[in-house]
């Protein structure tokens, strides 16, 4: 193995002066995500490569010296998978930012894994296309979408970040590059690497190019938002909306104190009248979208009576201005927990069947441990997103261990969308199938026999 000396001057050979940090020239913000849980710790490394090519260099002298690699895209994670090694080396895909390709023909994008989501939906507005994946922070990047198969609002209808990636340049540890899938919509020739990257969190290999699926953009848009008197009717009247053939492309459930929340974050007024408002304890808010704007308004028109038949108090179309700002407020109900001083965020996702259940086991347990647990959701694929309010390390480290194993107990998952990171790590390796997780010891110890890549995350 080489001194510090010798691997800090390769690096900066591979990456170029001005493009390598070490020491005390590597700002704070490099220590992290957006993790709430966890000590934040500034790698000793931090290399800014160009190219897949670099990238690969990278990891070749990572395996050599048996240095750790984190990889980092926007740092807008929710789960520490972001948080480097002290020891080790951080690639920061800042420089890798450039969308290679809009195929208008093949209704694709070529990117770099840098590029972040708002420069994407820019540049393909232009064509009367979009990427429809939006986890809710539009500076979040591509590549750290493939990082933890990031989902969001628009789930519902085109699905997460696994069902609209066609294709990945990937670096290896080994220093090696593959790619795999590209400009097609299916394949059966062997194991799909691409989706078996997808959501592996930095641990098998760093994506250098995601070939992603575009999708028509439809030009009239509508939100509509119904308020319940329960949380129960919400829920139950979810299946009902998914399958009346209206299509929405937004479902989410915003329970009462949340909606409060995020309204007054954003000094958002919506026109509701005090005694409805107050006797409202969740809320549905559905997008539609059409092509044609008779048919979005007959499909809200069908919406509204569909919405009343279920149980909603009354059904409000709004207005642009307020139905965009509820949207932009609802996708940053991150922020608007970590200002009220929430202690974690967690995305438990179960079959939308059983979210009723769900979400009570949840408010029962929390009154146990007299915590606070409060939220909202994607209704319509049974993401719940909880915001938990409990300082006291323990109670909350038993909390979290009992909501989660609710969670899998009515054929759900720890995590949705936001991945297992560091941040879960000591609840996935408790109540996760063992089995299951030593196959995932073996696929790792296949892409990564050095285990260099983002060792603390999913495996300890």
């Amino acid at each position: 193995m080489g001194s510090e000396g010798d691997v800090a001057q390769k690096l900066a050979e591979i990456v170029g002066e001005r493009h390598f940090l070490t020491g005390e020239a590597i700002p704070d913000e490099y220590a992290g995500d957006e993790a709430l849980v966890g000590e934040r710790q500034k790698p000793r490394y931090v290399a800014k490569p160009a190219t897949a090519d670099e990238v690969a260099a990278i990891l070749a002298t990572a395996t050599e010296h048996g240095i750790p690699v984190t990889a980092r895209g926007s740092g807008s994670g929710l789960s520490a998978a972001a948080r480097p090694s002290a020891e080790g080396i951080l690639i920061s895909f800042e420089r890798m930012n450039t969308v290679i390709e809009i195929d208008t023909t093949n209704h694709v994008a070529v990117v770099q894994p840098g590029v972040t989501l708002s420069e994407l939906d820019e540049l393909t507005a232009e064509s009367g296309l979009g990427y429809t994946v939006y986890p809710g922070e539009m500076s979040a990047s591509v590549g750290g979408n493939v990082g933890t198969n990031a989902g969001g609002m628009r789930a519902v209808k085109y699905g997460v970040t696994r069902n609209n990636v066609l294709g990945l340049q990937a670096a290896l540890p080994t220093g090696e590059i593959i790619r795999t899938g590209g400009k097609i919509v299916k394949t059966s020739t062997g194991y799909d690497l691409t989706q078996l990257i997808i959501g592996s969190e930095g641990t098998l290999a760093l994506a250098t190019e995601v070939t992603v699926k575009l999708h028509p953009r439809l030009g009239n848009g509508a939100t509509v938002l119904a308020p319940f008197t329960d949380l129960d009717t919400v829920m139950a009247a979810v299946p009902s909306v998914v399958s009346s053939g209206i299509a929405p492309h937004i479902l989410e459930y915003i329970d009462a104190l949340t909606m409060a929340a995020i309204t007054y974050t954003a000094s958002l007024s919506l026109g509701i009248p005090d005694e409805v408002r107050e006797a409202s304890q969740a809320y549905l808010v559905v997008g539609l979208e059409n092509k044609e704007a008779q048919r979005l308004s007959d499909d809200v028109a069908a919406l509204g009576e569909l919405l009343t038949g279920l149980g909603a108090t009354d059904v409000y179309v709004l207005e642009g201005g307020s139905a965009r700002k509820l949207i932009e407020a609802r996708e940053k109900a991150f922020w608007t927990a970590k200002a009220a001083g929430a202690d974690d965020v967690i995305d438990v996702v179960v079959p939308r069947s059983t979210m009723p259940e769900f979400l009570a086991r949840a408010r029962e347990i929390a009154g146990k441990t007299e915590s606070g647990v409060v939220g909202c959701g994607h209704a319509g694929d049974g993401n719940v997103h909880l915001g938990i309010f409990q300082k006291d390390p323990e109670k909350r480290s038993s909390l979290l261990r009992d909501i989660f194993a609710v969670g899998m107990e009515l054929g759900g998952a720890i995590s949705g969308e936001h991945g297992i990171g560091r941040a879960k790590l000591e609840y996935f390796t408790e109540l996760e199938d063992p089995v299951k997780i030593e196959l995932m010891h073996r696929i790792k110890q296949a892409f990564d026999p050095k285990g260099i890549l983002n060792p603390g995350v999913l495996f300890g």
